[in-house]
């Protein structure tokens, strides 16, 4: 079955921030659509340690040891950007000021219902960062995610099982199998991979979906 790469998926997301967006870019897969917005652009990459203006990695050898994002991983810091305290920071986030925050999950309900944060396991160690605040405070909620788990289970789910982080969050899906949409009417499947018909799709996800695409399938 054809499925996008990391890098692809993080691309397929990058083209639906608008120019003139402040967007919050979650630790872990959501980090590297920072290296897929066109350079040149007016977007306005925002951290929740402190960093308003990141623009992509650094080439190796050039990192900064002293400029990192919230997942600790070396960034650029584009012309006009700046450093603040983490409390004015989260007052950005808490006070609507963030247009897109993408976030990775560990599951997302048909109702937009967001885990990403435990596992609910016992010896589990909870890392919930931001993502709550984020998740109420931002305008838009975006997830980025592998479609299934390593043991083949979905990750869209009828309802979450896993601890949740925030509920009735998350309007857009992006998998590397699809992009999907949360909307009143349900699930609606917005375009999908080369090569992978609705029914497929819908035969190994955990809630029902509708077929919203338009035309044929995308790469």
């Amino acid at each position: 079955m054809n499925r996008r790469s990391r890098e692809e998926l993080a691309a397929r997301v990058a083209l639906d921030i608008p120019e003139g967006a402040y967007v919050n870019l979650g630790i872990g897969l959501p980090t590297t659509v920072a290296n897929f917005l066109p350079a040149g652009g007016d977007y306005f990459l925002h951290s929740e340690n402190g960093l308003l203006g990141m623009g992509p990695a650094p080439a190796p050898g050039e990192e900064d040891p002293e400029l990192i994002n919230a997942g600790k991983q070396h960034v650029t810091l584009l012309p006009g950007g700046c450093y603040f305290h983490h409390g004015d920071s989260f007052a950005m986030i808490r006070g609507g000021h963030i247009d897109i925050c993408v976030l990775g999950a560990f599951q997302v309900a048909r109702n937009g219902d967001l885990a990403n944060w435990h596992l609910g396991d016992p010896d589990a160690i909870p890392a919930v960062g931001g993502a709550m605040d984020l998740a109420v405070g931002a305008r838009q909620v975006y997830v980025m995610m592998e479609h299934l788990t390593r043991t083949g289970e979905s990750k869209i789910v009828e309802r979450c099982t896993y601890p949740l982080t925030g509920i009735g969050c998350v309007k857009r899906i992006y998998t590397d199998l699809a992009v999907i949409d949360v909307t009143a009417r349900g699930l609606e499947v917005r375009e999908t991979v080369a090569g992978l018909t609705f029914e497929h799709l819908q035969s190994i996800t955990a809630a029902p979906l509708i077929d919203g695409r338009q035309r044929s399938a995308l790469a």
